[in-house]
This record gives structure tokens, sequence and C-alpha cells, in this order.
């Protein structure tokens, strides 16, 4: 394809997305598609000389592209889409995405593209300041010992980082085999899979290796119960070398106590050494902290070796995209660092610059940075937190409306975007509100106006005895979602809630 060829394709590409952009809230949510629907619509192998021809003819593929490609896809930027969390997609992300794949970059040294580099460092710092994150976090004010860089996902700075922490105790003189890790019960299973990635668990069963702490009636880690099992372990003679502790809980965004959690490891580790690493997985609720309101939530981060959060998640930067941070950047390249001699070069050698690809697992790294500068560029400050406010708005509208219905109770007090809500009429068993409310999830997804997913968690009965109930999970973030959209999905909530109740009482 010449440059000239590609010229005319792309824009028709461009076309394509913003047509989708401008209509994908008129579409069906969930695509009605049958395993292997997609596999099938096309020949069982590649063609031999190529669909386009001599003349560059995209126009099967751009049928295809509308005949079977879009019409098969959840529509993750459908305004009404409530599952898991979201991930977004913006305008400024798209072309930021677009750049870095013209560009061609491979980034994973200084040397290989300066500007990669230096942008991603630059823009790293940046989010230090918009989220007002502790300064040993920022690449410059911390004379070089913290820092900041874009992984994957949030699963890739947890794996990363418990690298880091499982170094501090190798070299300490550990045992590989004494070595355990720590978070709370309601922490994201990425937890339990970096541990036997990281070959610390030999199953997700390994509870001797990957302790998981009792939580509190609003589900947060206990940092009491924490302190009790580094003392076991220490006393066992194991070597607690990673803690993570959550700031904003995948089922229903429950913060952690860092400030307790770190006393916590302080206290057990004064008399051993050296200290666990402690890391803050603030995937989704981390991009409420561009609002100042919101970061009494992060008490205590100061004394973290780590943070993260996605801002393809709730930061308008499409997927995939995780900031991590650290105060500790020799601890966790120490971790990840080889320098074969074909990647030696003189700034590497002496030491004036950040090789990134130390950073993180792979060698290879794309132009990470550009989709996230572009969208820190559009929107500004005022822009993300206009943005982040908006949906904390329409989640508290809802969390007001559920309160005030008696057919249904809030399952967890809300933290910012993300409201937990059950059926249960009055005089409803506990059995029946877990079948009612899931059955007003499958009824209210069978729409395709709106989209939601569930979780459990354990809520106490009136006789204060807890169980793992059916909880419905509503979280407000979709780059396009109004309060409108919040409005329409209450009233369709009340409208199958209505029904299912008249149903189940023939």
């Amino acid at each position: 394809m010449t440059p000239d060829e590609f010229a005319d394709i792309g824009h028709r590409m461009i076309d394509v997305i913003a047509d989708y952009m401008r209509t994908v809230e008129s579409m069906a949510i969930m695509p009605d598609t049958k395993p292997g629907e997609v596999y099938d619509a096309f020949p069982s192998g590649p063609p031999d000389m190529g669909d386009t021809g001599d003349a560059g003819d995209w126009s099967g593929i751009f049928a295809d592209i509308q005949r079977s490609i879009i019409p098969n896809i959840t529509h993750w930027q459908h305004p009404s889409f409530f599952g898991y969390f979201p991930c977004n997609a913006s305008g400024p992300g798209i072309l930021g995405e677009l750049l870095a794949a013209g560009l061609g970059v491979q980034g994973m040294l200084w040397q290989t593209s300066p500007a990669c580099t230096e942008l991603e460092t630059l823009t790293l710092d940046w989010l230090v300041d918009l989220l007002g994150l502790p300064d040993n976090y920022h690449s410059r004010r911390s004379d070089g010992t913290g820092g900041g860089v874009i992984q994957h996902t949030a699963s890739d700075a947890t794996l990363v980082a418990m690298l880091a922490g499982r170094q501090r105790q190798l070299r300490a003189g550990a045992s590989p085999d004494a070595i355990c890790v720590y978070a709370s019960q309601q922490a994201h299973s990425s937890i339990v899979k970096a541990a036997m990635v990281a070959g610390l668990a030999k199953s997700p069963e390994d509870t001797s290796s990957v302790r998981l702490i009792a939580t509190d009636a609003q589900h947060r880690m206990d940092p009491a119960a924490l302190a009790e099992a580094l003392r076991e372990d220490v006393l066992a003679g194991r070597a607690p070398a990673f803690v993570c502790a959550t700031l904003g809980t995948t089922s229903s965004e429950a913060v952690d106590p860092i400030d307790k959690i770190a006393t916590a490891i302080d206290e057990v580790s004064a008399s051993t050494s050296p200290r666990p690493w402690l890391h803050v997985d603030a995937a989704y609720t981390g991009a409420a902290l561009v609002c100042p309101e919101h970061r009494h939530l992060a008490k205590g981060l100061d004394r973290a070796e780590s943070f993260c959060f996605n801002p393809h998640k709730w930061l308008l930067t499409n997927f995939d995209c995780d900031t991590m941070f650290t105060s500790d950047a020799a601890g966790l390249t120490a971790a990840l660092s080889i320098t074969p001699e074909y990647l030696r070069n003189q700034a590497s050698d002496d030491g004036a610059v950040i090789d990134y690809r130390d950073w993180h697992v792979p060698l290879g790294r794309k132009f990470r940075s550009l989709k996230l500068w572009m969208v820190l560029r559009h929107y500004g400050r005022g822009g993300l937190q206009a943005y982040i406010r908006n949906h904390v708005a329409i989640a508290a509208s809802l969390e007001q409306r559920v309160a005030r219905d008696p057919r249904f109770e809030l399952a967890a007090p809300r933290t910012t975007a993300l409201v937990c809500l059950r059926l249960a009429p009055p005089g409803t068993t506990p059995e029946r509100a877990d079948a009612l409310t899931r059955s007003l999830m499958d009824s209210l997804n069978a729409t395709g106006e709106v989209f939601l997913t569930h979780t459990t968690l354990t809520i106490a009965d009136q006789n204060g005895a807890g169980a793992p109930r059916f909880v419905l999970r509503i979280a407000v973030g979709g780059t396009h979602t109004e309060q409108r959209h919040g409005d329409h999905l209450w009233q369709l909530l009340t409208e199958h809630a209505d029904q299912l109740i008249r149903s189940r009482a023939t």
C-alpha cells in the first residue's frame, strides 16, 4: 500500500469509526451471536493474492466490517453500558493510538526513540500533579528515586510490584519457598494469578503462599488481621514480600485503609528486614483522584512503594493503558533488568536516561504515552474533573432512588460511581432476593438497552449472620454517559422489578 493509497483508505476507516461513535447508542449492547458464528462467516483460509487486488479495492473488507464485525461485538462504548468497569475510548485517545501505530516506534530503550521515553516520563509526572500523588512518585522531584511507567493493565502492575517485593526478599537471603504475599479477600483475582506466574503459588488454592486477609463489614481489608498474619508467618520463618491494598475493589469499590495497612506492616517488620513491598491497586477508583474531594481515599499513599490505576477504565484513554508509579525505581528495576551486549549503548551505560524495558516484563514496547498525553492535552484538569464529577453525580442520584424505594436495598456503601443493589421487597427471604436480583439482571440485559453485571458480597441477615449474596453492580463511567442514561436505567429497573414481583406473586 502506497502512502497515497493509505491516505484514501485511512480516511474511509476514520469515517467508519466516526459513524460507529455517532450510532452506537442506537444499537443493542449485547449481540445475539451464536458460538462460532463469526468464525464461520469467513473463508477457512487466507486469500492467496490478497482480497484488495492491484487497485487496492477495500470494498470487500469494509463490507465484512459492517456485516460481520460491528454487529457481533459487545458495545462497551454504549453510554448505557454499566457492566464490569468501563473501558473508555475517546476521540483524542483514538487519534493518539493511530499516531503511535503510524510512527511504528519500538521504545524499549531511550536510544530507540528519545521522544517515546521522555514523553512518557513527562506525562506520568503530569499525572502525579493532576491526581495529587506524593512527590516520591515524581521522576524529577524524587531525584530519580521514583517515577512512573505505563503498563498494559493493572494486572501487569501487580505482577511487576510482586516481583520487586520477591527480589527484595531474595537479596536479603530469603528462601524462594519461604516467600508469601498478602491481599484482602475482596482483592482482584490478578493477585493470585501474579503469584502463580511469579512461581510463588502452586495453584489458585495455595493459601500458604497467598494469604487472603479478612475484611470488615464494608468489605475493606482488616489491618489487625493483616498484622496477625504477618506475625504468624515471621514466627514460622516465612518471608512476607508483598502486600496489596485495594483502592476501589471490583465487587463493591471498597477502599482498604492504606495508612493503617502501612502501620501494620511497619510494626511487624520493625524487628525483621526487609520490609514487604506495599502496592496499591486503584484500577478504577484512582481516576477520581483528579478531583480533590476524593483524595482522602488515598490517605497513607506516601507510605506505599507503588500505586497504579487504569486511565483506560475511567479517564478517557482507550485500552490498554495502566499508569504505575513507584517510590523505589531501583528496587523495581532490580527485579527486571538484564542487559545483553546487543542492547548496550552509551546513554544507558552513563545512567543518564530511563530505559523503560527495565520497568516491565516484555522487552519491546510501543509509543504508549501518546494517547494519554493527547487526552490530558485535550481535556485538561477542568475537563477531566467535570467528567468524573458528572458520573459521580449520576451514581449518587441512582443511590438515592434505591434508598427511597422499599423494593430495593443497597448492598454496599457507594465510594464514587459504583452502585451495588439487590431486589429485595419487604418480607423477602435472602434466598428469594438472590433469585429476584439475578432475574432482574437477566431481564434488563435482554432488552439490549442497558448492560449490567453482578458479584457476590457477604451481607449480614437480621440475626447478624453473614452469607454470600447475589448483588447487581452498576458502574457509571462511559465516555458519553449522561444523567438521561441514568434516568432511563432507573425507569427500566423499576418497570422490570414490578413485573418480576408480580410474576413471582402469582
